[in-house]
């Protein structure tokens, strides 16, 4: 070992304790840091090195603790945990504030055409797709065509749902009409999250002991988890999506439309975090219901 820095630290865990909010809102608060998408790339290479070298033994002299947790955070949002391939912009943690503001605000504001409609629906399923492939679980990639089932199956779904929901919504007070979006969303997640991790429902996802050592896969676990994921999803998009439009209604009618903007990205920028905190990052599941499962 060279440099003082103990071997001892665990940077396979979170750096809080992830069984108490406070833990998990630290936790969340670094994962989603925009900031992050600013490191250039000698910046995400060094971290990379200071990550990887760590965890065979090896320490870069005069390295401190806040200096190699900063490093594995900044790994982390760049990384893949499984492959360790770098992540395409759009779809790291870091991103997703920037994104979802701008695409969320952009489907409240013109979604009262059937071309804009589809055009914003389009998008968010592309950036949806990014996110959901560069975040699965896993060390096997999907193939093309399974790759392409996902997206084309989630962006029909979104679209069609609009759609369906916005030519409905004529029939219902105007209100109504805010929150096809909203809909359309969720049921694009219930599409768009299992099929671009169909793998993980076939083959299951690397389950590990208290120590961290690999078990074996669990099926049990790939649907656990992705139930969640789906679930967390649609969570996330209630304060940006289903609460504005209320509120949105109301200010229309006072010529106060130019506050919408702000308030979606005020709503988007907490349940970012905040609809992560409702778990721990990593999920215990009972030894006895995956064998059952597995």
């Amino acid at each position: 070992m060279s440099g003082d820095l103990s071997l001892d630290i665990n940077i396979k865990e979170p750096r809080w304790d992830q069984s108490t909010f406070m833990g998990r809102a630290q936790h969340f608060f670094f994962v989603t840091d925009p900031r992050n998408i600013l490191k250039s790339s000698e910046t995400l290479e060094d971290a990379r090195v200071t990550v990887e070298k760590y965890r065979l033994g090896v320490v870069k002299p005069g390295l401190t603790e806040d200096e190699l947790w900063r490093a594995k955070y900044i790994y982390d949002s760049a990384f893949h945990p499984d492959t360790g391939e770098k992540m395409v912009v759009v779809g790291r943690m870091s991103a997703q504030v920037p994104m979802n503001m701008t695409i969320t605000g952009c489907m409240l504001t013109f979604y009262r055409t059937t071309p804009a409609v589809v055009f914003w629906q389009w998008v968010n399923q592309s950036f949806n797709a990014v996110v959901n492939y560069s975040n699965r679980s896993g060390d096997a990639a999907l193939t093309t065509n399974q790759l392409a089932a996902a997206y084309i199956s989630a962006t029909t779904g979104a679209v069609v749902t609009a759609l369906g929901l916005k030519s409905l919504a004529k029939r219902l007070p105007a209100v109504m009409s805010r929150f096809v979006p909203f809909f359309a969303v969720a049921a694009a997640n219930c599409i768009n999250i299992p099929f671009m991790r169909q793998r993980e429902l076939k083959y299951g996802i690397p389950v590990t002991d208290e120590e961290g050592n690999r078990l074996g896969e669990s099926v049990t676990a790939a649907k656990s988890g992705i139930i969640q994921v789906v679930v967390s999803r649609i969570g996330m998009a209630v304060p940006a999506m289903a609460i504005p439009p209320v509120i949105m209604n109301a200010l229309e009618k006072k010529a106060f439309m130019k506050v919408m903007l702000q308030e979606t990205n005020g709503c988007l920028s907490c349940s970012q975090q905040s609809v992560g905190l409702l778990e721990p990052v990593l999920h215990t599941v009972s030894v006895w219901r995956i064998i059952c499962g597995m």
